[in-house]
């Protein structure tokens, strides 16, 4: 591919991987949530910038961690891509069924000081060393990690990631601030549903992709 595409290829993946790394409605979804309702829109902004830096720094521990057995990578891929898809699946299936009303934490009314909402955003997802699966599944799943790629492009595969979750988090934010008069836990169940949903079809469309490669190799 020429220059303009492969950094289109990398630019369009690191915005679905951001955005996907960010959307399930976790705790710290929640606290950005409830933040907003709380205290206004810049202060869950600020939580969610906080969760968007996390999420980048587990993204750049995967890319160079992986990047060490690029060989291994360039030979397996169909593989690679069959169990990332197959993690997506039991995280889908894990987010379906989850009851957000268990991780919903009361926050304290204060003033916004966006230093402390970041470093505490950044914390609440560093916390989670789980979302390294995820992020290897993503990573997987979109073939973020090929051997021709050049380290240009990563930075630009990078760059999307952290527009894609901290576009994510200005939605959620307008979205809350909007409509925080008709907000309510149901309503956040159902979000966690359509992504489950969401990334269940993302992961049966990379098996089927992995296999049918498999068969015709």
């Amino acid at each position: 591919m020429d220059l303009i595409e492969s950094l289109f290829y990398m630019l369009w993946r690191g915005i679905a991987i951001g955005i996907l790394i960010s959307a399930p409605m976790g705790p710290v979804g929640f606290l950005c949530i409830q933040r907003t309702l709380d205290k206004g829109r810049l202060t869950g902004l600020y939580t969610g910038v906080g969760a968007a830096l996390s999420d980048l720094f587990y993204c750049l521990l995967t890319g160079f961690g992986l990047s060490f057995i690029e060989e291994f990578v360039e030979r397996n891929q169909n593989i690679i891509q069959l169990v990332g898809s197959a993690v997506l699946i039991g995280f889908g299936i894990y987010l379906f069924r989850k009851n957000p009303a268990k991780t919903l934490r009361k926050a304290a009314i204060e003033e916004c000081e966006p230093k402390k909402n970041i470093l505490g955003g950044f914390l609440f997802t560093f916390s989670n060393p789980l979302i390294l699966f995820l992020i290897i599944g993503l990573f997987a799943r979109f073939n973020f990690l090929v051997p021709d790629i050049k380290f240009y492009h990563y930075i630009i595969g990078f760059v999307g990631i952290v527009a894609g979750a901290l576009g994510w988090w200005w939605l959620v934010t307008y979205l809350v601030d909007k409509l925080r008069g008709h907000f309510s836990m149901n309503t956040m169940r159902l979000i966690n549903r359509v992504i489950g949903i969401v990334i269940l079809l993302f992961a049966i469309v990379g098996i089927v992709t992995s296999i049918s490669n498999l068969v015709s190799a």
